[in-house]
């Protein structure tokens, strides 16, 4: 009896086969599929431009599915002279995914965010900046950049934390959208007799992107006069704030967050 290999050897010709008989249709997802995947993002430095491209679509993919993270927000300054304050951590960049029916030669335009480039002085930091991509078979697909750190010397207002850009499945050109709250809220102890010009164990935490693999960044003060936010943080993760424990020391600066990623896995 024939085996299979010399059946297919000697029953199954080039010269058989019609050129063009044979699509990429007619075959097998697990067949066909180039799977591959790329991803984009600027240096993780504190004036990071983030990193914008034209990417073309390589031959053999029929679908790309696109992964897109916003930059984290900036933190906070110290903004008050004259008295503790309490401090609202920066928040981590927004995630959005779609999968759209592409092919070779299509072109994209890329964006993974840039930070926003300034160190706040003020009571609020600076919102982070968004990631987006454009072209064949999509169009306004983007990830809203970070919510802001915030400080807040009143002892009578709390220094609050907010969703803007909280997104449902479907908007904003994407299957599923997703957005992390911002760092926690801490509020000063105050220390008598002392007075108010003396306050400790001020904590708080910014936060980083849902789908990374980077976690919150915690941030504290105890004794000393004033802590700048000048460490680099993780990729589309809020920037960390300057805190200050004592009166008359209000010269920290907030740090700025972490770049946008865009992540492609084409297939």
């Amino acid at each position: 009896m024939a085996s299979y290999t010399s059946y297919r050897k000697n029953r199954i010709k080039a010269e058989n086969v019609e050129n063009g008989a044979i699509t990429n249709d007619d075959l097998a997802p697990d067949v066909r599929n180039t799977w591959c995947v790329k991803w984009i993002y600027g240096n993780a430095n504190c004036c990071s431009p983030g990193c914008c491209c034209l990417w073309t679509v390589p031959s053999g993919v029929r679908q790309v599915k696109w992964e897109i993270w916003g930059a984290g927000g900036n933190g906070s300054g110290a903004c008050s002279c004259n008295r503790c304050q309490h401090f609202m951590g920066a928040g981590g960049g927004s995630y959005n995914t779609r999968t759209v029916t592409s092919a070779p030669g299509c072109q994209y335009t890329v964006c993974a965010g840039g930070v926003y480039r300034c160190f706040s002085r003020e009571c609020n930091g600076c919102q982070g900046c968004q990631s987006y991509v454009n072209g064949y078979n999509l169009s306004g697909f983007c990830a809203d950049g970070g919510s802001r750190g915030c400080a807040n010397g009143s002892w009578a207002e709390s220094c609050y934390s907010y969703m803007p850009y909280c997104k449902h499945p479907g908007n904003n050109g994407g299957e599923f959208a997703n957005y992390v709250h911002s760092g926690s809220y801490s509020t000063a102890i105050y220390q008598y007799p002392g007075g108010v010009c003396h306050c400790w164990k001020n904590t708080t935490y910014t936060t980083g992107p849902t789908h990374l693999s980077v976690g919150r960044i915690d941030m504290g003060n105890n004794f000393c006069w004033i802590r700048c936010g000048c460490w680099m943080v993780p990729y589309a993760t809020g920037g960390q704030g300057a805190m200050s424990t004592y009166c008359g020391r209000c010269c920290g600066q907030g740090g700025t967050g972490g770049p946008g990623v865009v992540k492609i896995t084409f297939f």
